[in-house]
């Protein structure tokens, strides 16, 4: 005996050692690799159809999301020195590296298109800034008569003015975010205020917030479990070693993805909280475990006690630590990359958490010992053996009663479920009164909105979109779209040539229409590229006038909004359609979009994926279908109470939410598989059901519970985040984490009971 437990401090301290050097190289890799990805085209598949046709589109009309600079001056922007800084701002863009000149637009690089007794005249509002009031009020007539100006880059009330600079998302990096909201800003004054909004800006927030996020969470969910682990187990040894072991399985899980050059996306930052919650448990059970036997066992050896541990643990651990794998692999059925690295490598960390809990801990238990905690006195715990056998007892009396609950509770659930929506909102990971969502609102009252929406019209005809009766039903669709409260305004070939037709026809405002003939369109066309800057016009018609762009400006970037302005333009496929015109989709804003309803395709898959391989696992694992169904049951309550809440209480599904389920399912799967396990031996050392239920509500039961109360410490922790996605996932895990646990320790209870599971002789008492 003394032999083995000399042998096996030596395999102790070697396995320690080896785990700190893993860790070390892991460590140092994450110090060199590790990156944020701020690039949202990042996170979509980029070989889905949608994605390429819409990135195709982007290279035939240069679409680029906009860096949005609004200036306001509450006397009016009117002035010389707002005019000035106009001017400046815009000049400083257009010198920036990251900017071609041709993508910054404002006032001051705006053309106006005029007429003249020569034809067509098409100059800058202004070149040199001006200074007289009579000069000053020509200007604010000239910007008031242009619509393609008015209104998009001077607001109605003419107290802001906005510069917007396209960009190419791979020149935003985190330095220039904050180079650019320098620079932004450093034009303030105590008459002007800036505010600075776009896509791209979204990027570089969440950049910024969500590593500062993950620094605050860690520590955190550290410290909260820390508490309740060693309210649970009696022993700063115990609780030490599991919060060490579960801690060095999110740096090898952060250290693989930088040794892969997987960057670190916003879900990924999440992946220490999930893994801090769920590693514990093995703990809990292995330390549960430990502790019965050697009260069982007194003046037992380590080494006698860790064999007994592991001996008994490590089947139900494993399946259990598979399981929850699965379902984090089944992630990989997304087309979503965050969702799928946040998938694998929170798998990888799962099993990095199982494999330490039986090597790490035993190797710490070997070498610092262990001080069983006493059984306290009955009278004083509820959760005793007693206390669970008689809720047990009584669960069973009343299974008419069970049943009728989870009827009910199945009905209610997909009631919400039915209600359960997508979002496809970046802004919506940020508070409402944050500073880059308040500045959104702030622009889109203003403007006609900082999210875009491109329709791309496409005909086998050249010269097409000189015809005024396709132009006509393109002005007709904006009209129409434009009605719509979440649609701020649109822009198009036909507004260059309603705006062409009426000044060369003195101003009249009864010739703001398309040009009646094609002789006509064709002549404007001419006459804009002979007087004006023709890239202009490649932004909206390719040059055989075959396939043209129409950009529509939201009021917001979620589906809702998007989804609206679709309905009606779609509307308008079959009447273009009549004309051998195809109507596409591009822009950030329809890709948001798809890359939501990729979110759902993959969540309904994984679910089914899960689910299937759970139950056959369990099968094979209990040698029984009938062990497998049931214990498939308290997770598949657990998801559809999960979805059907969130339905209820208009909860959306987004990037952080879609992990619900697998999460569920995951986690939860483990209280069923360590209750059937306990439950399968008692009743082949008793022989009768209820003397093996009673025996496994008080061992199991009781660990399971305890289990269930630190993963909800753990995700409740989340509620302390900066972003509203992750509260809200932190709050329905461990909502989820409660119905697990009433689920396991009530229906699949009842129904492992009822229907005999492992009960093989003929005749069994039912007691």
């Amino acid at each position: 005996m003394q032999n083995n437990e000399k042998k096996l401090k030596g395999l102790a301290w070697l396995t320690i050692l080896s785990v700190l050097i893993l860790s070390v190289w892991f460590m140092s890799a994450m110090m060199k690799n590790a990156r944020m990805e701020t690039n949202l085209d990042e996170y979509m598949p980029s070989e889905h159809p949608a994605f390429v046709y819409s990135d195709q589109a982007q290279e035939w009309f240069n679409i680029k999301d906009g860096i949005l600079i609004a200036i306001e001056n509450k006397s009016g922007i009117y002035n010389p020195q707002t005019l000035g800084k106009i001017r400046d701002i815009t000049e400083a863009l257009e010198d920036m590296e990251e900017f071609d000149a041709s993508d910054v637009m404002s006032l001051y690089a705006a053309d106006n298109i005029t007429g003249d007794e020569w034809g067509l005249d098409v100059r800058a509002f202004y070149t040199r800034v001006p200074a007289t009031p009579e000069r000053l009020e020509e200007l604010r007539l000239d910007v008031r008569d242009n619509d393609m100006v008015y209104r998009r880059l001077v607001s109605e009330d003419e107290t802001v003015a906005l510069i917007v600079a396209g960009m190419n998302s791979e020149y935003f990096t985190q330095e220039f975010y904050r180079e650019i909201m320098d620079f932004a800003h450093s034009f303030e004054s105590e008459d002007e205020v800036i505010y600075v909004a776009g896509r791209p800006i979204v990027e570089g927030t969440m950049a910024l917030l969500g590593p500062a996020d993950m620094k605050k969470m860690v520590p955190l969910v550290l410290f909260v479990i820390a508490v309740v682990l060693y309210f649970l187990l009696r022993s700063y040894r115990a609780a030490g070693a599991t919060l060490l072991s579960v801690f060095i399985s999110s740096i090898w899980a952060f250290g693989l993805m930088s040794v892969l050059n997987v960057p670190i996306y916003s879900v990924s930052t999440m992946i220490p909280v999930m893994l801090i919650a769920i590693g514990v448990a093995y703990g809990i059970y292995f330390y549960n475990h430990l502790n019965r036997y050697y009260l069982q066992n007194p003046g037992t050896s380590r080494y006698e006690a860790i064999r007994y541990t592991l001996g008994i643990l490590w089947k139900p651990l494993a399946m259990a630590a598979f399981t929850t794998m699965i379902g984090f692999i089944s992630l990989l059925t997304s087309q979503v990359y965050p969702i799928k690295y946040f998938g694998v490598f929170t798998a990888f960390g799962i099993f990095s958490a199982f494999l330490l809990a039986l090597v790490f801990l035993p190797a710490a238990v070997m070498l610092l010992g262990y001080k069983p905690r006493e059984k306290k006195s009955k009278s004083s715990d509820f959760l005793n053996d007693r206390g669970l056998s008689v809720m047990a007892d009584k669960l069973l009396e009343r299974k008419r009663w069970v049943y009728t609950a989870v009827a009910v509770i199945v009905l209610v659930s997909l009631i919400g479920l039915q209600r359960v929506w997508i979002n496809s909102s970046f802004l919506d990971n940020f508070e409402k009164d944050s500073d880059i969502v308040q500045t959104d609102a702030f622009v889109n009252s203003k403007f006609g909105g900082t999210s875009t929406l491109n329709v791309i019209l496409e005909s086998k005809t050249a010269d097409a979109f000189k015809q005024p009766e396709y132009l006509r039903l393109m002005d007709t669709m904006q009209e129409e779209t434009e009605k719509l409260a979440v649609v701020g305004n649109s822009f198009s070939l036909a507004d260059y040539l309603k705006r062409m037709n009426k000044v060369m026809n003195e101003d009249r405002e009864e010739y703001y229409t398309i040009p009646s003939s094609s002789d006509m369109v064709a002549q404007y066309l001419l006459l804009y590229e002979m007087s004006g800057d023709p890239e202009n016009l490649l932004r909206v018609v390719n040059y055989d006038y075959n396939r043209t762009n129409i950009t529509f400006q939201l009021k917001g970037d979620d589906s809702r909004t998007i989804n609206e302005a679709l309905s009606v333009i779609k509307g308008f496929e079959d009447r273009f359609a009549g004309h051998g015109i195809e109507i596409n989709y591009a822009g950030s804003g329809y890709k948001a979009l798809v890359f939501t309803s990729l979110i759902l395709e993959g969540q309904i898959l994984s679910i089914g994926i899960t689910l299937i391989l759970v139950i056959i696992l369990l099968s094979l694992m209990f040698r029984s279908i009938k062990a497998g169904l049931i214990g498939a049951v308290p997770i598949t309550l657990t998801a559809l109470i999960s979805f059907g809440v969130m339905g209820l209480l208009n909860i959306p599904l987004s990037t952080t939410t879609a992990l619900l389920s697998s999460i569920a399912i995951g986690i939860g799967i483990d209280y069923a598989i360590h209750f059937i396990q306990n439950y399968r031996m008692n009743i082949a050392n008793s022989g009768s059901r209820q003397d093996a239920l009673h025996a496994t509500m008080g061992q199991t039961g009781k660990a399971i519970l305890f289990n269930a109360v630190v993963v909800i410490a753990g995700f409740l922790v989340l509620l302390f985040s900066v972003f509203p996605p992750n509260r809200t996932l932190g709050a329905l895990v461990s909502m989820n984490m409660f119905t697990s646990l009433l689920g396991t320790l009530s229906i699949m209870m009842v129904l492992i009971y009822t229907y005999k599971v492992f009960v093989r002789r003929p005749g069994e008492n039912a007691k």
